[in-house]
């Protein structure tokens, strides 16, 4: 009678102990992750506040109308910048405007749009145009009455007399320019119809003048049908 090998047994002994030798590391390292304590994020309230006390008063006194911001805007080395969405603003924007999303707001970032601290910057938003609610969204939260209509309380009431609040891409653009450093800085205070002919836009969305026949280089009388 042959005898049997024990090699098999042996294998599934070994395999055995090195799948419960992983597990066990496995557990060991999960709990490792969970017992590990990260920093603080980076962010501070505090320095918020602090910020926006310095720049409240600071931003009262560079508020500035229509004819203000387009005499400005044609000065040299002056900056119209534009902190909407990359996708608006290729769509529409204040002609000859640069463009930074407010979410790529960083040194270096910031300094490839403006080129020194003393630069003179204008800053607009959606909140500063009306008659295109596609691309100039007010950003307005308005408090609504609850959906199941409850009965009216004072609560309720005041809820719906409350003033809606302005959520304007505006100040948290300027709060964070001066907190880099950028403290030449106008902000559009009127509320301007898109239609209003002092101010000219570009993007995909506008349309292009279309040339004349003097610019084409045709005879004045081109157009003119012939008898």
């Amino acid at each position: 009678m042959m005898k049997k090998s024990k090699r098999p047994v042996k294998e599934v002994m070994m395999r055995a102990g090195l799948v419960t030798a992983s597990a066990m590391l496995l557990v060991a390292g999960t709990a490792l992750a969970q017992d590990k304590n990260y920093p603080k994020a980076k962010v501070s309230f505090n320095d918020f506040k602090s910020l926006v006390a310095s720049v409240e008063a600071h931003r009262e006194q560079r508020l500035v109308n229509l004819n203000t911001f387009l005499k400005m805007s044609k000065e040299p080395g002056v900056v119209v910048l534009d902190t909407r969405s990359d996708f608006r603003f290729k769509r529409i924007h204040v002609k000859g405007a640069r463009h930074l999303s407010f979410s790529d707001f960083t040194q270096d970032n910031l300094r490839k749009i403006i080129p020194t601290f003393k630069t003179s910057v204008l800053i607009y938003c959606n909140n500063n145009f009306e008659g295109n609610q596609r691309d100039f969204a007010s950003k307005v939260a308005i408090v609504a009455m609850p959906i199941d209509r409850p009965r009216v309380t004072p609560a309720t009431q005041f809820a719906a007399q409350a003033k809606p609040l302005m959520m304007a891409l505006n100040i948290p653009t300027y709060v964070n320019l001066y907190g880099y450093g950028y403290c030449n800085v106008y902000e559009l205070h009127e509320l301007v119809n898109v239609d209003d002919s002092r101010i000219a836009f570009e993007g995909s969305i506008v349309a292009q003048p279309q040339e004349t026949n003097a610019e084409q280089g045709a005879p004045a009388d081109a157009d003119k049908p012939r008898r």
